[in-house]
């Protein structure tokens, strides 16, 4: 006999959706049943792409069907915790993407529900799951690299209300609460410290987008270690975060799933962030555990961001 299928509802027909159902067609014994999308069109349209059976618009009336185990939300970040709220109260287990909210009382209020819920409530952390962290953090931990410096770089060319796909966008990004909790929470994450010193400085706002298109971001450990975090969605060049990691023992560079070493050569590492990250969803519903990057888990990160937020206003 073979195991059923768990079925899932995907929320959201935008570019990470999509990233979403690449990595979930290598996951044996998963079934994405339904989409609920913002436009039909669109929403049809992802949905013949990736074989998705059935498309609609209404989430409460997708959340009430039974043969619904699971969902995965892929929606604009202001949608985030209202909708993570309802797939809580529905009895889902749920992949929320990052952030789980724009505000810390949104972020604790989901937070103590989902633990209260009994369900799988995880939030799309990927860095903790990219090969190149997990292998720092081995590495942290075992007492084989000593951190002095971690310097995170997050670049962008946003100047116009674009998605990454170059479409245009519905929805303003939030270059703090979006793109800088990647690497706050991996730093938390990665020296198991949340009692973070912060700080940080911000651009002027875009005349339209009415968001500071520049962050100066610094954090200091328990133990004095730094990082330096510089976001900008004005840069002209390749897009994403790259990381530098300033040790005792060496220097090392990540950038996705790539660690090379001062020199630019390439270490051996397994492993893709986003299909990791998506499995251990999958796998913590199966054997009914906590997942990494759990709400509970992701939600110093969303202390330190509003310490930060706060600093910068």
């Amino acid at each position: 006999m073979t195991e059923r299928p768990l079925r899932l509802l995907l929320v959201g027909e935008g570019g990470i959706a999509g990233v979403h159902m690449r990595v979930l067609g290598q996951v044996p014994g998963v079934e994405v049943t339904c989409l609920v999308g913002g436009v039909e069109a669109d929403a049809r349209a992802f949905a013949a792409e990736w074989g998705i059976p059935e498309v609609a618009l209404a989430l409460d009336a997708a959340l009430a069907r039974d043969d619904i185990e699971a969902v995965i939300l892929a929606t604009p970040s202001p949608q985030h915790a209202a909708q993570a709220e309802r797939v809580i109260a529905a009895g889902k287990h749920l992949l929320c993407e990052i952030p789980m909210a724009l505000r810390l009382a949104d972020a604790e209020r989901i937070t103590a529900l989902a633990a209260a819920s009994g369900r799988v409530c995880m939030v799309a952390h990927t860095r903790r799951f990219n090969a190149p962290h997990r292998e720092l953090r081995r590495r942290l931990v075992a007492g084989e690299f000593r951190l002095q410096h971690l310097v995170s770089e997050t670049y962008f060319f946003r100047r116009e209300n674009r998605n990454m796909q170059g479409q245009p966008r519905r929805w303003v990004d939030n270059l703090l609460w979006h793109h800088a909790c990647h690497s706050v929470d991996l730093f938390a994450w990665l020296l198991d410290d949340a009692e973070l010193d912060v700080w940080g400085h911000q651009g002027p706002p875009h005349p339209e987008l009415g968001i500071p298109m520049d962050l100066s971001l610094g954090l200091r450990s328990r133990g004095e270690v730094l990082a330096t975090l510089a976001l900008s969605f004005n840069n002209r060049g390749p897009s994403g975060g790259f990381y530098r990691y300033i040790g005792e023992e060496t220097t090392l560079l990540a950038s996705r799933d790539e660690l090379r070493n001062h020199h630019g050569e390439l270490l051996p590492l397994t492993g893709n962030g986003f299909a990791d990250q998506d499995r251990e969803f999958i796998a913590a519903i199966r054997e009914g555990r906590e997942p990494e990057a759990s709400f509970v888990s992701c939600l110093p990160a969303m202390r330190l961001l509003d310490r930060l937020a706060r600093q910068l206003a």
